[in-house]
């Protein structure tokens, strides 16, 4: 428009008249002022602190990943817009999307340690019970509890340390899960050793902390899927929420095609076997499955969604608490469980402990009515046969074996399938 204008003036008579109008219209500080472009305002989510969590550090899980969305590289929406608002707040779990050039997205998974409300409660229970108040700093509480003084002295973790907390994956410990957990804890900048010299006191709070409310982090980092594990890939957190890489919950495939039920019981098999039978000689076992404790990727390849209400026993080491020990609870043994309940003897799960659950609960809901008959009919009796074995780890293991017999057949080879096609064209192994 500029140059338009100065074109039109070369025409007028006047010079005086010329003078002004080049002045007042040629001018590139006079044109922005006198035609201002509207200025492009990104909208952007309005992230809070009680939202995030970050409210209640250091009893949250941590901060590794905070950057990530307050420059909106993690989005809540999945139309990668965000103009949207945040979620609502109680909600256990979120969709997300995750870039790391603001160009490419992946799907991610943020989720919360419990939900808002258990949250809420125990936080209460934190301040009723220690400092005789209905709202307080958690920080300040938690630090005054004599657990957390003997961790501030603590060189290194050890059994006695988190006795009595009602994770699963901490009934039996070993000293050599806890030196793993401690090595390879991703919330600090400068892991690997086995003593706590690296973790400060807040480091210290924060993982005692997501021990005692849940564990799931913990593993994902502790056991990572570089390096085989059935787990998704952790992220990083804020506040009280996780980021890890996005699954979709095993019962979205309820009513899928029989081949790909087929082929989903089976690595749901795989899975329990590598779970109890491991290069490191760690025996992982579920106090309970649903339909989201699984999860499967867009390359269909099955995961462990939700690590929560999975134990370890160290067959290399057994566990190191005496007898007694696992009884001692505190207000660090109560923050999402009822503080009279009893805790699960490590002797007694037995080996098919694992899949005789997931006999009864979700592979009958994943190959029902899915087959003709005679195959459905075997198919139904094993999984019978499998679900009542709970005195009989003999039973279990020939009805299992002759399940996968009956379903390797059924599943095909072809791009659904891509994290095995398409080598399943030219191995036996698929």
């Amino acid at each position: 428009m500029g140059r338009w204008i100065c074109c039109l003036c070369s025409r007028v008579a006047d010079p005086l008249m010329l003078l002004l109008v080049l002045a007042l219209s040629c001018s590139p500080f006079t044109a922005a002022t006198t035609s201002p472009s509207v200025p492009h305002v990104k909208p952007s989510y309005s992230f809070g602190r009680t939202f995030l969590g970050l409210d209640k550090c250091n009893a949250c899980i941590g901060t590794s990943i905070c950057k990530k969305f307050f420059k909106e590289e993690i989005r809540f929406d999945t139309w990668l817009s965000s103009h949207l608002k945040l979620p609502p707040s109680y909600l256990l779990s979120y969709s997300g999307n995750y870039t790391d050039d603001a160009k490419s997205w992946r799907l991610v998974d943020i989720t919360r340690l419990t939900s808002k409300y258990q949250h809420d409660r125990a936080d209460k229970r934190i301040c009723t019970s220690l400092l005789k108040t209905k709202t307080c700093s958690l920080e300040r509480a938690l630090r005054r509890t004599q657990r957390f003084q003997k961790w501030l002295r603590a060189k290194r973790l050890t059994p006695d340390l988190v006795q009595g907390l009602s994770s699963p994956m901490l009934r039996c410990p070993s000293q050599r899960l806890l030196d793993r957990i401690v090595r390879r804890y991703a919330e600090v900048p400068d892991a690997g050793s086995i003593y706590m010299d690296h973790l400060t006191d807040r480091d210290k709070l924060r993982l005692l902390y997501t021990l005692a409310v849940n564990s799931h982090p913990i593993l994902l980092q502790i056991f990572p899927d570089v390096e085989g594990w059935p787990f998704p890939r952790y992220l990083g957190s804020c506040g009280r929420l996780v980021v890890s890489a996005s699954t979709q919950p095993l019962r979205d495939f309820y009513s899928a095609a029989p081949e790909v039920a087929a082929d989903l019981a089976l690595q749901l098999l795989a899975v329990l076997r590598s779970m109890a039978t491991n290069d490191l000689n760690y025996f992982f076992y579920f106090t309970h499955v649903d339909a989201g404790t699984f999860g499967v990727f867009s390359n269909g390849h099955l995961f462990i969604r939700d690590a929560s209400t999975l134990g370890i026993i160290d067959k290399e080491e057994g566990s190191q608490l005496i007898d007694g020990q696992q009884e001692h609870k505190d207000i660090f043994s109560c923050l999402t469980v009822d503080c009279q309940s009893a805790f699960v003897s490590c002797d007694s799960i037995r080996e098919k402990h694992s899949l005789v659950m997931v006999c009864q609960e979700l592979l009958p809901k994943l190959l029902k009515g899915k087959f003709l008959q005679p195959v459905q009919e075997k198919i139904d009796s094993f999984l019978q046969h499998c679900a009542s074995g709970l005195t009989d780890d003999q039973g279990v293991n020939e009805a299992i074996a002759k399940l996968a017999e009956i379903l390797k057949p059924l599943r095909s080879c072809d791009s659904r399938f891509a994290y095995r096609y398409p080598d399943c064209k030219y191995s036996d192994k698929y």
